[in-house]
């Protein structure tokens, strides 16, 4: 069975392999974008993450016929209603300046006490299949947003947050140890099942 990932971000193809290793789950070849024809890129306007994911996702089977899975992701911070959200990667106006979306960030918490810093990362995943199945899982990873950015690896805010139960932050962490317990991990944890399913129905 071929299943494509709508992305071309290599690492992803390798945490879903794994994921789908450690299920136990054979027969079931991951595709990147880059791996088949190109097609347009959806425009992302949906309000949640599922509704993003969705978008891509359908694009994926419309465009190639092929079950395709999908992933939007972001920060959620509970002082501002779940927000940057969605629009995480472009919350300072400029699309993924982590610098800048940082900063601004920071200057909106600025006066929020530490009792009220609660964030979480957050990812949807969601697979969309040839005939029409639609399956969507959520994966939160929560923690507390810093004053200030602390570590040098990850990307976004990983130098903002502090997952519960650590005393370094999400860029502090090794690769290895934050896919280990990521968000996005964990939404992929909860569609093995149903990847097992179909490679099962296509064997």
């Amino acid at each position: 069975m071929q299943l494509l990932v709508a992305s071309n971000n290599p690492k992803k193809l390798a945490e879903l392999e794994k994921i789908l290793g450690e299920a136990g789950i054979n027969g079931v070849e991951l595709l990147a974008l880059g791996d088949v024809a190109s097609y347009p890129e959806p425009i992302e306007d949906g309000r949640t993450f599922a509704d993003n994911a969705l978008i891509k996702a359908r694009a994926g089977v419309a465009a190639t016929g092929i079950a395709t899975i999908a992933d939007d992701s972001g920060l959620a911070v509970t002082e501002l209603n779940g927000m940057p959200g969605v629009l995480s990667a472009r919350w300072s106006g400029r699309h993924g300046d982590d610098a800048a979306n940082n900063e601004l960030l920071l200057a909106q918490m600025h006066d929020v006490p530490d009792e009220r810093r609660a964030a979480a990362f957050v990812s949807v995943c969601a697979l969309v299949t040839p005939d029409g199945e639609e399956h969507i899982a959520e994966g939160r990873w929560p923690g507390t947003l810093l004053r200030a950015p602390q570590g040098a690896n990850g990307f976004g805010y990983d130098p903002l947050f502090m997952p519960a139960g650590q005393d370094h932050s999400a860029a502090e962490m090794e690769p290895a140890q934050k896919n280990a317990v990521s968000h996005r991990g964990r939404a992929l944890a909860q569609l093995t099942e149903v990847i097992k399913g179909l490679a099962a129905t296509q064997a």
